[in-house]
């Protein structure tokens, strides 16, 4: 360690609620050990655009203390903001504007991108960084992955509304993404009723459908995941069913935004981001229509997305985000970097950084879906997690 003993922390990809909280923890915990602590805004582009030599630097770097911390973990978003940069793959229009043409070629990896990592590297020590704390998906896991294989002290902390992290149970948003679902839905139902409609409700879930499948847990709903592409007419002769035999003549079913039916195709939308992502077509839209045209019942699409990762963390997620920042703490106390915060087996744990070959975690369909019921599976579940799931 260095004499400054600083650790930074920045939080990278979309925010989710609580965030603020594992930021407050840590910053609590590393001013009783003895530590600064730096604030890095806007996620990796804080250490991509920031100009050596130019601390402090408002623009992206924030210190942090216990005045300026004290109430955060009451809201949502995250105070040190955030973006999807991939220090990696830089394009030239999102270079730093400062840097000059013969710095840039320096950086230059071929077909116009720009790997900065060096640079990252660079502005690492020159901020006399001890320790690095990362919070993220697996955009920002995996560029954690870079700086660690590079000799970077960092530790990791896993958020996403997806819980689709590789190596652990539960990521930092989830609770509270399927907390504001459900009341969204139960809200929906009257409206649904009035009508008499089936409704299909959009959420989260690119690649794994933990959220559109917990969210059918709780709401005693019909779901579809990405994980199991399914026979569209089956699921609406079982919707149509149920709008019949429902005293107030509606139905529902939740749809992960990467779950699609036998056959379909839908196509990504829009330019990719920094990793690569581009937006699904919506497939709730597209869902709703093909129920309709096929039942003959009147359908409403809702979308069940951002407004998830609006405003302040439930009670789990506060106590996650607060646990897991208090355990990342203790790992550095104790000299051990290059980990993972984690939840396995309902315990809490650290573990590797993901690698990136493995892609997101799915769902187990045998042990959580009903392929044939589209519903989330209810039996079984002695000696399983709180959390329904272990992993693999």
């Amino acid at each position: 360690m260095s004499a400054s003993r600083r650790i930074a922390i920045l939080t990278g990809g979309g925010d989710v609620p609580g965030l603020n909280a594992v930021i407050k923890s840590v910053v609590y915990r590393a001013t009783e050990a003895g530590y600064t602590t730096l604030g890095i805004r806007r996620g990796w582009e804080g250490l991509t655009h920031v100009r050596p030599g130019r601390e402090p630097d408002p623009d992206y770097l924030r210190p942090l203390d216990r005045t300026n911390t004290r109430t955060i973990e009451r809201t949502g978003g995250t105070i040190l903001h955030t973006s999807r940069t991939n220090p990696r793959k830089m394009r030239a229009a999102g270079l730093p504007p400062w840097m000059d043409d013969a710095e840039r070629a320096g950086y230059e990896v071929g077909d116009g991108i720009y790997d900065l990592t060096p640079h990252v590297l660079d502005n690492i020590r020159e901020l006399g960084i001890d320790v690095l704390v990362t919070i993220g998906g697996d955009d920002t896991l995996s560029y954690s992955r870079v700086l660690v294989n590079a000799g970077v002290p960092l530790i990791a902390i896993p958020k996403t509304m997806d819980n689709d992290v590789q190596g652990t149970e539960y990521c930092i948003g989830f609770s509270t993404a399927i907390t504001r679902a459900k009341e969204a839905i139960n809200r929906q139902r009257t409206t649904l009723g009035s009508h008499e409609r089936i409704g299909v409700f959009r959420i989260f879930g690119r690649d794994a459908g933990f959220s559109a499948l917990y969210t059918a847990y709780v709401t005693s709903a019909r779901c579809v995941i990405p994980e199991a592409p399914y026979d569209l007419d089956a699921l609406c002769a079982l919707l149509a069913a149920d709008h019949a035999a429902n005293p107030s003549h509606y139905a529902f079913v939740i749809t992960a935004e990467g779950a699609i039916w036998k056959g379909a195709e839908m196509t990504d939308v829009g330019g990719a981001d920094a990793f690569g992502h581009r937006h699904k077509a919506n497939v709730g839209e597209a869902l709703a229509t093909e129920i309709r045209e096929r039942t003959g019942i009147e359908t409403l699409a809702s979308e069940l997305t951002y407004d998830l990762r609006s405003g302040e963390p439930d009670s789990i997620d506060s106590l996650v985000a607060t646990t897991f920042a208090n355990v990342a703490m203790d790992l550095v106390e104790a000299g051990i970097t290059g980990r993972m915060v984690a939840i396995q087996d309902g315990k809490y744990a650290h573990t590797a950084l993901p690698d990136p070959a493995l892609g997101p975690r799915k769902v187990h369909v045998p042990q959580m879906y009903n392929v044939a019921r589209f519903r989330p599976r209810y039996n079984g579940k002695l000696g399983d997690p709180m959390l329904l799931v272990g992993l693999d």
